[in-house]
């Protein structure tokens, strides 16, 4: 059983110029005291195949985390557009909020975003050279969320990589493509972990 569930992420500018930060807000549940931080990260992926081109966009530590209901206000960078091939600026990426309890990661929690130019003409004819400065993206309503069972601070956690227990019926859209991080094609297909949907993003 998990010590730290998430109840909501609530994304506080979407969609927004794929330049601006992302701001969202983080609601979770911890039911027993922890000794340890909790470290939450968010990274971009811009192509599911090229692990090399993930971004990890932003970092932070939050703690002591006393049981009960917690919220914090996460504030992350824009991804660089350097890091990312012409070819992979437009259309369909991933957003990735991942937790870790000692540098284990318990959940992931996965965002489909599209990027776009702010008119239909632009869309429709785009510039030779992608201009930035015009593109806004939009992250889609339903994220998808896997779970990893790990060793928390009690002698009673589950042993890490054993599957955990779905607390919501699995989301029918496909796994958002994988990150840096516990990099496991078992871990998207639901063999050794499980997938449920949290409250969709706002």
């Amino acid at each position: 059983m998990s010590i730290v569930t998430i109840r909501d992420v609530t994304f506080l500018n979407n969609p927004a110029k794929f330049q601006d930060p992302y701001y969202f807000k983080v609601t979770f549940e911890c039911i027993a005291p922890l000794k340890e931080d909790l470290e939450w990260r968010v990274i971009f992926v811009a192509s599911p195949d090229r692990e090399e081109l993930d971004q990890e966009l932003d970092d932070c530590m939050v703690g002591p985390v006393p049981p009960g209901v917690n919220a914090f206000d996460f504030e992350a960078n824009p991804p660089n557009p350097a890091s990312i091939p012409k070819e992979d600026v437009l259309g369909v990426a991933a957003v990735i909020l991942t937790g870790l309890y000692k540098d284990q990661e318990f959940v992931r929690v996965g965002y489909y975003q599209n990027t776009e130019y702010d008119t239909e003409e632009m869309n429709q004819n785009p510039p030779a050279e992608i201009d930035f400065s015009r593109l806004r993206r939009e992250l889609a309503a339903k994220p998808r969320v896997t779970r990893f069972n790990i060793k928390w601070d009690t002698d009673a956690s589950p042993a890490p990589g054993t599957p955990s227990i779905p607390t919501a019926s699995a989301n029918s859209s496909s796994a958002v493509p994988g990150a840096p991080l516990a990099r496991d094609p078992g871990a998207y297909g639901g063999l050794s972990a499980a997938s449920a949907s949290v409250p969709a993003a706002s």
